[in-house]
C-alpha cells in the first residue's frame, strides 16, 4: 500500500500583509515629510531654516505643497497607528489611539495654515508678529495637541515594549518621548525656539520610524506554508 506523500504549498496571509504594509507607512512618513519640506525650504525665496518652521511653508504661492504635505503624512501617521495595533494587539490600545490622534492632528493643520512670520513668505514684516489671526491660532493648538499625542503615544508604548521583553527599545522610547515634548513647547515658549522645534520634529519621526521597522521584521511574513 502506498501512502500519499502531500507536498507542501505556498499560502498568503492577507491579514500579515495588510499589518507590514501598514507598519510600512510608519517607516517612510518621516523621511517623506522632511524630504518635501526641507526642498521647500532650499527652493522657496525668503525662507530660513534657522528662523522658520516648515509649517509657514503652506503660505505664499506655492503653500499647496506643504498643504498637501500635512494632509498625506496626517494620513500615512494613521495607518501606521492601524499597522501598530494589529501588531501587537490590546497591549497596543494607548499607544495606537494617541499616534493615531498626532495623524489626525498633522492633517488638520492642512486646514489650518500658520501665520505668515518674519520675512517669510517674502514681503511679510522681518521679526516676530504683531498680532495672530484665527487661523494661525488654530493652527498652534491643533500642532500642540498633535506633539502633545505624538510625545505621550512614545512614552505610553514604554510599558507596552517592556512587556514584549524590548528593553532598549522601551529606553528609547522614553527618551524620545522626553525630548518631543521638551523641544516641541520649549521652542514655542523661546523667542528664538525653533531649533527645539526641529529636534522635536526629527525625534518624533525618528521613533516612529524606528518602532515601527521593529515591529514590521517581527510581525509574522504573510507568506506561509500550508499542508
Amino acid at each position: 500500500m502506498k501512502t500519499e506523500v502531500v507536498a507542501p504549498s505556498q499560502g498568503f496571509d492577507r491579514r500579515a500583509a495588510v499589518t507590514r504594509s501598514l507598519l510600512g507607512y510608519g517607516v517612510l512618513v518621516g523621511p517623506f515629510y522632511l524630504v518635501v519640506g526641507v526642498a521647500q525650504g532650499l527652493l522657496r525665496p525668503g525662507f530660513s531654516f534657522a528662523r522658520h518652521p516648515l509649517s509657514v511653508l503652506a503660505n505664499g504661492d506655492y503653500g499647496w505643497v506643504q498643504t498637501a504635505n500635512f494632509a498625506l503624512s496626517g494620513i500615512m501617521v494613521i495607518a501606521a497607528a492601524l499597522g501598530v495595533a494589529r501588531a501587537v494587539g490590546r497591549g497596543a490600545r494607548a499607544t495606537s489611539w494617541t499616534l493615531a490622534a498626532f495623524g489626525v492632528g498633522v492633517a488638520l493643520a492642512a486646514i489650518f495654515r500658520a501665520d505668515p512670520v518674519d520675512g517669510f513668505p517674502v514681503g511679510t514684516p522681518i521679526g516676530p508678529p504683531t498680532g495672530i489671526t484665527t487661523m494661525g491660532l488654530l493652527h498652534i493648538v491643533v500642532s500642540a495637541f498633535a506633539f502633545t499625542c505624538f510625545g505621550v503615544s512614545a512614552l505610553l508604548s514604554v510599558r507596552m515594549l517592556k512587556r514584549r521583553g524590548e528593553r532598549a527599545l522601551s529606553r528609547f522610547s522614553l527618551v524620545g518621548g522626553l525630548v518631543m515634548l521638551l523641544g516641541f513647547f520649549g521652542g514655542i515658549a523661546l523667542p528664538s525656539g525653533v531649533l527645539g522645534i526641529w529636534v522635536s520634529v526629527v525625534t518624533g519621526w525618528a521613533w516612529l520610524a524606528v518602532l515601527s521597522g521593529h515591529l514590521y521584521r517581527v510581525s509574522p511574513s504573510p507568506n506561509c506554508e500550508r499542508v
